[in-house]
């Protein structure tokens, strides 16, 4: 009895002083936090203008102007916390994060015991407080780190649903939970709907295989759901039809309202040599707005001789103004048309993939001061070197991942098959999907940590099953 007690004492500690080491982690990424500005502006002036002006909407040059442009999930959190803390007391969402992404850490460590015993329970849990990628995004206002939690509180409800629906108990308390996680999911950003999908798609196949008098019947959850997921989102299709007068149930790609100009040939461009997070910042953002140096331009962003000097008039034409108009980007369609049609690989395939591996594998340090060209050893070896570690830690964490992904198959699946398929869908639908995007940003592929986290906590399982028992049943 002395052993077994001496026993859970110890197993408490170690979970109690794993969570401090990550609060510790996050109050130090805390002090070391990038300014406010950016997106993060957007969504405060949006949940300013709800609690002032009881209108979804942005202030331009002083003017209140309805919007669309962003999605209700973000700004609505921002505003309980400004009416509660103060209107623009960013600081206080930033704690309530810190504590959310310490429960994210729990979810993970939870769903790991539950998988794979207490012992990779707790391999799960070290993993993911002390990762500072994570962390970095707790500390900042942003969707990350909301969204971070709803994929751990999603894949770890339709664990627990899976179980009970199993035992035919179809209606349980987490068919709601999940539905919740997945619904706040996308109105935080449009492309988690691919959360609903995979989820969703992973409860018909467990029904599917529980025999039922009536498939009407035992699809009943499935309805609920998405009725769950759907109703917000009409209720913002709705507004934007009232005030806008357009179908848009989700935010569009570009984040333009309606009426604005979107310079898609210029994307088309871009697209056709952009590769990198250091193309975004010098040249993707600061377009229609800003001057862009010639020289940021990289070479391959041009096939010969006529095409460097086309384009260097374009900007210079373009930096006049430093807006888009529709002669400069009728200019830049021209030369995206000759250059997919000189090498369509290369747009469709190579690019595509280029930069989706550069948001998965390039140095996690874009909340970070450190420079962009962050391989230039020569101009700063000091910061070059911490990019490097950085680099290799998240090459860690991916190999880790794979390594505990093949653990986790060699074992049946723990006897969870459709959990792990989900969790794979969900990386490949994902990544799939950031492959279509103009832009690299490394933040993209921060929403598949949660399950990286998970999978790499498995590298560490013994080559048998465990027989270790999980924690109580919550």
């Amino acid at each position: 009895m002395m052993l077994g007690m001496y026993r859970r004492t110890s197993y408490g500690q170690v979970v109690a002083g794993l969570l401090l080491a990550g609060f510790a982690l996050t109050l130090v990424m805390l002090h070391f936090r990038p300014p406010i500005s950016g997106d993060a502006l957007v969504y405060g002036d949006i949940a300013t203008n709800l609690l002032q002006h009881k209108t979804y909407a942005l202030t331009d040059n002083g003017v209140i102007r309805p919007t669309l442009i962003r999605l209700p999930g973000y700004p609505l959190f921002l505003s309980v916390c400004f009416l509660l803390f103060g209107r623009g007391n960013f600081l206080s969402a930033i704690w309530i994060q810190i504590f959310l992404s310490l429960c994210e850490c729990c979810l993970i460590a939870l769903l790991a015991t539950r998988l794979m015993g207490k012992r990779i329970g707790l391999c799960a849990l070290a993993l993911s407080a002390l990762c500072p990628f994570t962390s970095n995004y707790a500390v900042v206002p942003l969707t990350e780190s909301l969204s971070m939690l709803c994929v751990a509180a999603g894949f770890f409800s339709f664990e627990r649903w899976n179980v009970q629906a199993r035992q035919r108990k179809r209606w349980n308390v987490w068919l709601p939970v999940l539905a919740m996680a997945v619904t706040f999911a996308t109105l935080l950003r449009p492309d988690r709907a691919i959360l609903c999908a995979v989820l969703v798609s992973g409860i018909v196949a467990v029904l599917w295989r529980v025999p039922m008098p009536s498939r009407t019947r035992q699809m009943a959850p499935v309805v609920a759901v998405l009725a769950i997921f759907m109703l917000p989102l009409l209720v913002w299709g709705v507004r934007n039809w009232r005030v806008f007068h357009v179908v848009q149930p989700l935010s569009p790609k570009y984040a333009n309202d309606p009426g604005d100009e979107v310079a898609l040939g210029f994307m088309r461009w871009y697209r056709t040599w952009g590769i990198d997070y250091k193309n975004t910042v010098q040249v993707y953002w600061p377009y229609d707005g800003s001057t862009i140096a010639f020289g940021d331009i990289p070479a391959r962003a041009f096939d010969n001789e006529a095409q460097r000097d086309r384009t260097q008039e374009l900007i210079a034409e373009y930096n006049q103004e430093t807006s888009s108009t529709p002669p400069v980007d009728t200019g830049f369609a021209v030369l995206a048309r000759e250059r997919i049609a000189a090498r369509p690989v290369r747009y469709y395939m190579i690019l595509p993939l280029g930069r989706l591996a550069d948001m998965w594998l390039q140095p996690r340090t874009e909340l970070l001061k450190m420079p962009l060209d962050w391989w230039n050893w020569r101009s700063h070896p000091a910061k070059t070197s911490f990019s490097f570690a950085y680099a290799l830690l998240n090459a860690a964490y991916l190999v880790l991942a794979v390594i505990g992904a093949r653990n986790w198959r060699r074992s049946g699946y723990s006897g969870q098959a459709t959990l792990a398929w989900t969790m794979f869908s969900f990386i490949l639908l994902r990544s799939g999907l950031l492959a279509t995007l103009d832009n690299a940003e490394q933040r993209y592929t921060i929403d598949c940590f949660p399950l990286v986290l998970l999978l790499a906590s498995f590298a560490f399982a013994k080559k048998k099953a465990s027989a270790e028992s999980g924690l109580p049943s919550c």
